[in-house]
C-alpha cells in the first residue's frame, strides 16, 4: 500500500515534536535531533512495565508508582504508552488501506512475535484497539513469513523460520502438514536487533577515535 510520495514501507518510528504527531520517514528524520521524543521499536516494549526493561533506549520512563503500565515522557507534559506509540502506526496503516480500498476499514489481522507471552499480545490488541480497528486475529510472525512466501503451496515439511527486526529477533520451527501450519518450538529475544548492532558499532567507532562512551543514552 503506497503512500502520497510512492512508498509501500512505513517505519515503526513516531515522532512527538511540535504539536503534529508524525510517523513513518518524517518522523525518522526528527529522531537525531529528538532522540527521546521519537520513538521508534516500541515492540520491544508492548506488555512491559518499567522494571521489565534492562536494555539501554535513549527514552524518558515515567515512573511515579501510580501505575504499572510503561509510559515515555515525549516532552510538552506529555506522556505515552507503548500501546499508543504502535496504534500510531497502525492508524497509518488503516488509512492507507482505506484509500487504496475507497472503503472504511475496521478490522486488521496483526502479526507479533512467535514467543509474545499474553501480555504482550494484550498489549498488541489494545493498541489495535486504539486505532480503531477490531483485530481478529493475532498471528505469529514466522507463520505469517511462511505463508507470504507460499511455503504452505508445497504439502509438507519442516522449516526454520528467523525474524530479525530492528527490536527484536526470533525463530521458530514450523510443522507443514496437508498445507497447515504447527508450531513445534520457539525462541527469542525482545532486546535483541539492528538498533543494538547500531548501538554496538557506534560505541566500537568511539573507542576507535578515543572518544569516551557517553553516560546518558
Amino acid at each position: 500500500l503506497e503512500d502520497g510520495d510512492g512508498k509501500t514501507l512505513v517505519p515503526s518510528v513516531v515522532s512527538y515534536v511540535g504539536d503534529e504527531v508524525l510517523v513513518g520517514a518524517r518522523a525518522r528524520a526528527q529522531q537525531v535531533e529528538n532522540p527521546s521524543q521519537v520513538v521508534s521499536s516500541v515492540k520491544r516494549f508492548m506488555g512491559r512495565g518499567a522494571e521489565d526493561i534492562s536494555f539501554e533506549h535513549p527514552y524518558r520512563v515515567v515512573n511515579d508508582g501510580s501505575s504499572s503500565v510503561l509510559r515515555f515522557d515525549v516532552g510538552t507534559e506529555r506522556s505515552v504508552t507503548p500501546m499508543q506509540v504502535s496504534a500510531e502506526v497502525l492508524r497509518v496503516l488503516k488509512e492507507r488501506a482505506e484509500a487504496e480500498l475507497g472503503e472504511p476499514v475496521d478490522g486488521a489481522v496483526i502479526t507479533v512475535p512467535a514467543y509474545f507471552d499474553d501480555a504482550q499480545r494484550q498489549a498488541t490488541k489494545d493498541a489495535g484497539r486504539i486505532a480503531g480497528l477490531e483485530v481478529y486475529r493475532l498471528l505469529a510472525e514466522p507463520t505469517a513469513a511462511a505463508l507470504a512466501y507460499g511455503l504452505d503451496k508445497g504439502g509438507q515439511g519442516l522449516f526454520a523460520v528467523y525474524d530479525l527486526g530492528g527490536g527484536t529477533f526470533d525463530i521458530s520451527i514450523l510443522r507443514l502438514r496437508d498445507g497447515v501450519f504447527q508450531v513445534l518450538a520457539t525462541g527469542g529475544d525482545s532486546a535483541l536487533g539492528g538498533d543494538d548492532f547500531d548501538r554496538a558499532l557506534a560505541e566500537h567507532l568511539l573507542m576507535a577515535v578515543g572518544i569516551e562512551r557517553p553516560t546518558d543514552h
